[in-house]
Parts: structure tokens; sequence; C-alpha cells
């Protein structure tokens, strides 16, 4: 069963547009993993600050393996963020 992720993540002052641009790299990295259907990046056009990351894996096995990879990356550059984010994990269950 599909996994979809939900992550809020909170840039620093000032710095949301420079993390968004960040993001957008390690995006198109993410999206080449084996299982990844989905990894995007969005930009709340309220506050520039406030970003969602979204995330659709084919199944806890290839989120589990993408934890090990990321595990691996280097981290993203300091000074952008502001706390570690939150994050909330779905089942993929369509309701309509």
């Amino acid at each position: 069963m599909s996994v979809r992720l939900v992550v809020t993540i909170t840039a620093a002052p000032g710095k949301g547009s420079e993390l968004a641009r960040v993001f957008r790299d390690r995006c198109a990295e993410v999206r080449q993993e084996p299982g990844c259907e989905q990894f995007e990046v969005f930009q709340s056009a309220l506050d520039p600050d406030k970003l969602a990351l979204l995330e659709l894996w084919t199944d806890q096995a290839a989120l589990d393996v993408h934890a090990k990879v990321n595990a691996t990356r280097a981290p993203l550059p300091e000074g952008l963020r502001a706390g570690t984010g939150e994050r909330e994990d779905y089942q993929y269950n369509r309701t309509r």
C-alpha cells in the first residue's frame, strides 16, 4: 500500500526562497529513487518562510530504503531551517 508523507518545514526568517531552491535539487535527486512516486516541495503564497514537502512512496519498504539513503546524504546548508519540521504519515487510501 502506498505511503504519503506531508512534511511541514519552517525556514529561518527571510530564508524561505533560498531553502526552496536548495530543496529543488534534492527533490530531483530523490525522485530517481526506486518506489518514489512524488517528492515535491511547495512554498506558501501567504508566508514564504513556510514550505510543505509532499512525498508518495509505492510502499513502506521503498520509504525504508529512502530513509537509509537519506542518512548518507550531505545535510542541507546550515542556517536555512528553523526547527526540525513536522511530519505526518498516511497510508494511501483514496476516499473518492
